[in-house]
């Protein structure tokens, strides 16, 4: 049965742009119906990047009880989190300051890709793909399907979770 990892801009710009509590209050019904299926899971640090906002979507995370929570702190994904910057930091396909963005403590993007190698998870993001990645050209930016692929972590959207959980609004 697939898990998904959700990335918070997967919660965040639902939130802003199209799902709003106020307005489609049946979307976040619907994903609360699924969250103690044991497929979704939440990054630690995802869930408490949600939390900075303290808003109607913090309020409605810290309401949900059944969401799986993954620890970055696992020494597995530890070590896979070391991989992934590695890759960034030798692949040749990014310059320096991908890898210094990627680094940064806080910054939940390579944990997530680290914990879905690790515990083979579909990462859910809204991010997409550079494309054109080449040593010819460095991107000073990392993106998650980009470097998830490199570790054979799956990357999809949002409708794709919505269609495999039979999620309609």
């Amino acid at each position: 049965m697939e898990k998904f990892l959700i990335d918070s801009n997967s919660f965040i710009t639902p939130f802003k742009q199209y799902y709003a509590f106020d307005l489609v209050p049946a979307y976040w019904t619907e994903i609360s119906k699924h969250t103690n299926s044991g497929r979704l899971i939440l990054l630690d640090m995802v869930k408490d990047e949600i939390n900075k906002g303290i808003d109607d979507l913090s309020d409605w995370l810290n309401k949900q009880t059944g969401f799986v929570i993954c620890k970055h702190t696992l020494p597995a994904i530890i070590n896979k989190y070391q991989d992934i910057l590695q890759y960034i930091q030798t692949c040749g396909l990014y310059k320096n300051q991908a890898l210094q963005t990627w680094a940064v403590a806080d910054i939940a993007d390579p944990w997530l890709i680290a914990a879905a190698a690790v515990n083979d998870y579909t990462i859910i993001t809204s991010e997409v793909p550079s494309g054109g990645l080449s040593p010819k050209s460095p991107n000073k930016y990392a993106k998650i399907p980009d470097v998830a692929k490199a570790f054979g972590v799956k990357t999809e959207n949002i409708y794709y979770m919505m269609r495999q959980l039979s999620i309609q609004i």
